[in-house]
């Protein structure tokens, strides 16, 4: 039986669920009245324990079992976003030649666009062939905070 978790982000209330066979999803809504969780659920805590270090600063990868539905080629793609460095992005078509069919590219900016796990498998990663921040399921501002927050070369401000 998955269990359920609202943690407070910079970027909104995420959601996380999950079991004993892993992390199914992480979400993070525009619904302003959730409340976050006081109590997280045993299967959840190294999540949340992971997202806070990765908006404090202090993690750019995540150790945990996850658990996502979706098909075999979803999970394909799903399985290159996770090799994306931290701080790194790659284009759309650099994922469907990863995966042996540059013809792929529609296919996998859609399994990309159905990542259940918000951040944990960096579907932010991916950008369009030209550099553009390219459709985002959360909405672009988050993609845009999320990719200047994993730059490892900060702006330093001249005043």
């Amino acid at each position: 039986m998955s269990t359920e978790a609202y943690i407070e982000t910079p970027l909104g209330i995420a959601t996380i669920s999950g079991d004993k066979d892993g992390i199914t999803s992480v979400s993070v809504t525009k619904e302003t009245t959730i409340i976050p969780s006081t109590m997280i659920p045993p299967y959840l805590q190294d999540t949340v324990v992971q997202l806070r270090e990765y908006f404090e600063g202090d993690r750019t990868h995540f150790d945990l079992t996850l658990n996502p539905s979706g098909t075999d080629f979803q999970k394909k793609v799903w399985d290159e976003l996770l090799k994306i460095p931290f701080g790194k992005t790659v284009s759309y078509l650099d994922i469907a030649k990863r995966l042996g069919d540059p013809k792929s590219i529609r296919a996998a900016a859609s399994a990309n666009g159905k990542n259940p796990l918000w951040i944990i498998i960096p579907c932010h990663r991916v950008i369009g062939s030209d550099g553009s921040l390219t459709g985002y399921a959360g909405g672009l501002w988050r993609k845009k905070w999320l990719l200047a927050h994993e730059n490892p070369v900060k702006q330093q401000s001249l005043f």
